[in-house]
């Protein structure tokens, strides 16, 4: 299972949603799905937009966690 942990990311920064928008450009609507599990997938290209505006990697945002 793919656990998503950009809430938790966020909270740990002290980040809203609207700041992470205006850091790495993608639409606060975009990153409302994604925050609340509301997507199927993410494009890589938004992936490493949310790694460098959040300084993480894809595994600190959405660990594996073997079933």
């Amino acid at each position: 299972m793919i656990k998503n942990r950009l809430s938790i990311i966020l909270g740990e920064q002290r980040m809203r949603v609207s700041e992470l928008s205006k850091l790495s450009g993608i639409s606060q609507n975009a990153l409302n799905k994604i925050y609340h599990g509301k997507t199927k997938g993410i494009d890589f290209e938004t992936l490493d937009k949310l790694c460098i505006a959040l300084k993480c990697t894809t595994e600190d945002l959405f660990p594996h966690i073997p079933s």
